[in-house]
């Protein structure tokens, strides 16, 4: 067992001119090696290519291993460091197989980087080496310890493939193929052969610690899940799982450890079955060389991965079908395509709207490739869904604009509350519900943003399946209690609306706030805000603080596992939070395994939830927990 202390506040430096330099030489470099990739025959020739922007770079096997190598490479060197960075990339691999025993691909993943397979399956696209995220070594003053840490590995992605490892003779490398992450790096449809998954990096200084992470849908050897201090694993299979530091939980995994009450010997969460689960769409490229969109169906009671026993379950739509946009592209272009019934796919970059992208019609997907993120300016909202069913939004990062948006995502109107008025109308079904697969939000870090709420969730019938919204605790600007501002990260007015890894950190009042009936959160994470400068600018009445984590006084069912809320207030290290989680005393309300952390001395967390448990008080050089494992009390 891992010690449990962790540097709580991330941070970045701002480059040197050395840096900017040979970034500028840098990304020269790059941009001849991908041009030489995109430019082979094999991926020029054939007109029935998709133009996916230059920076969505498609792979073939019948290239040289050596140049897809060198593409790859180049592009790690260029977002290996670019946490705030505006570099977006898609790293895409036809099927076939990559890499020999004798010659491997093997490669990291750096910031705002998506990889992927073009396969209708995972064993379409095989890697013969690694894939990999190590820990990142931020700069230090002269004589300084190293600062070489996961828990800053954000916003990157590896789907759709398998990886036979092969090592590089490097000795510690060779060991585990690597993916220290922490927040909005999902895995998702992988499987892996040949050795162990790391979650953590012990061969850059020992084993720092990671904050993320969210697996689903793959096949794995055995985890080392080691100094993760949060995890959530879901529809997936593992051939063993060792280690826990504070919140591991496992949702319809064949091969789980055994879940239990929490305790200091025992912190996962282990459900047999997920109640309700839809996979992300993926692109694929079929027999003929016809690109298409693949979107899987959703499944009650599921686990074990989708494709364990074939193809998974869904449909496919033609890419022909999309509006294929880039960056740059005018808003009102998409809603037109939109409204026209087509698809929507958007390629790397950013895109600066000054009206939302509005979906209107019900089954429509908005599918973004390479952390395709979307700036809301002017106040607007970033994307707004009518009260349709069965919408699939997936891959997209929402980053806050200057002037302060009402929300950054809307999910149905206010109409959606009135449920018998939907019902009628046949605008929600649980047969077919609207899903968010990978969907991110930051406020400010990058650049001054303002946003009141993050998402919101007006529709019935919904699955929240991983996301990630973030106050920036940290940045290159717009950073501060009066800069970012932020109220709430997820707000769930809809009924039936079901959350599978739900990360929210930081926002000055109720980090989630759930006024829907029969709601379900299967893993929370969350941090508290770190920067607020008094108790008086976070308090409401006589209670102190805000919860993580609030449902309505007037839900009558609600039920949440694994959730986990963190102290660190490094501006005013005396502030409480009264409670962490507040929820209606109903017995229709039920919340199970919870912990809560204060670190490094800073901030105190009274109750766990409603009074009952803790505290957890800041300690000097250290961290300290306190567990609740069910409430009410059985």
């Amino acid at each position: 067992m891992l010690p449990t202390t962790r540097r709580p506040h991330r941070r970045t430096h701002s480059p040197r001119s050395a840096r900017r330099l040979g970034a500028a030489v840098l990304s020269l470099a790059l941009a001849a090696t991908v041009a030489a990739a995109v430019a082979s025959p094999a991926s020029a020739t054939n007109k029935n290519e998709p133009d996916l922007g230059p920076n969505t770079i498609v792979f073939d096997p019948s290239m040289p291993v050596d140049q897809i190598q060198a593409t790859v490479d180049a592009i790690h060197d260029k977002q290996v460091d670019a946490e705030m960075g505006d570099g977006r990339y898609a790293l895409l691999f036809k099927p076939g197989t990559y890499g020999t025993a004798e010659h491997p691909l093997r490669f990291q993943v750096g910031y705002y980087t998506e990889v992927a397979g073009l396969g209708l399956n995972p064993g379409d696209v095989k890697i013969n080496g690694a894939i990999e995220v190590y820990n990142r070594c931020l700069p230090v003053e002269p004589g300084a310890d190293s600062n070489c840490i996961a828990l800053v590995n954000f916003w990157r992605s590896l789907s759709n493939l398998s990886i036979n490892f092969v090592g590089g003779g490097d000795g510690c490398r060779d060991s585990a193929n690597f993916w220290a992450v922490s927040q909005a790096a999902p895995m998702r449809r992988v499987e892996l052969t040949g050795a162990n998954l790391s979650l953590m990096d012990y061969c850059t200084a020992g084993p720092q610690y990671a904050s993320g992470g969210f697996i689903a849908d793959s096949a794995l050897p055995f985890v080392v899940s080691g100094s993760q201090q949060q995890f959530l694993t879901r529809n997936s299979s593992v051939a063993g799982w060792s280690n826990f530091v504070w919140n591991q939980v496992f949702s319809g995994v064949e091969g789980a450890p055994a879940g239990g009450p929490f305790t200091d010997d025992n912190k996962y969460t282990t459900l047999a079955a997920t109640p309700l689960s839809r996979e992300k769409p993926f692109l694929y490229v079929d027999a003929k060389g016809k690109w298409n969109v693949f979107v899987p169906d959703a499944i009650k009671d599921s686990s074990g991965t989708s494709w364990k026993s074939g193809s998974t379950a869904g449909k496919s739509i033609p890419l022909n079908k999309f509006f294929v946009a880039k960056p740059g592209d005018n808003v009102k272009y998409l809603n037109a395509a939109l409204l026209a019934g087509k698809h929507l796919l958007l390629t790397p970059g950013i895109y600066h709207n000054s009206k939302p992208i509005t979906v209107v019609r019900p089954d429509q997907v908005v599918l973004g490739l390479g952390l395709a993120t979307i700036v809301p300016e002017n106040g607007s909202v970033g994307l707004q869904t009518l009260d349709v069913k069965g919408v699939k939004i997936a891959g997209i990062m929402f980053d806050a604009g200057a002037q302060n948006s009402p929300a950054l995502l809307k999910v149905g109107t206010a109409l959606s509350k009135i449920d018998g008025l939907l019902r009628k109308q046949h605008l929600s079904d649980p047969k077919d519900p609207t899903t968010l697969s990978d969907v991110f939000f930051r406020i400010g870090g990058a650049h001054v943003g303002k946003a009141t709420q993050s998402l919101v969730v007006n529709s019935n019938n919904v699955i929240v399946d991983h996301t990630w919204a973030w106050r920036a605790d940290h940045g290159v600007g717009g950073v501060g209690w009066d800069v970012n501002t932020a109220e709430t990260g997820v707000l769930v007015n809809g009924n039936d609306v079901l959350a599978t890894g739900l990360f929210s950190e930081h926002y000055q009042k109720y980090n989630v706030v759930w006024n829907g009936e029969r709601g379900k959160t299967i893993f929370f994470q969350n941090e508290l805000p770190y920067d607020a400068p008094n108790q008086a600018a976070w308090q409401h009445g006589k209670t102190l603080g805000y919860a993580g984590y609030k449902v309505s006084d007037k839900v009558a069912t609600h039920e949440a596992w694994g959730l986990g809320s963190y102290i660190y207030t490094n501006v005013d290290p005396t502030l409480h939070a009264t409670n962490a989680l507040e929820v209606p005393e109903r017995s229709g309300v039920k919340l199970h395994n919870m912990i809560i952390v204060s670190l490094n001395n800073a901030g105190t967390i009274d109750h766990v939830v409603n009074g009952v448990g803790g505290p957890a008080v800041g300690a000097p050089g250290g961290s300290t927990t306190a567990y609740l494992a069910e409430y009410p009390a059985p």
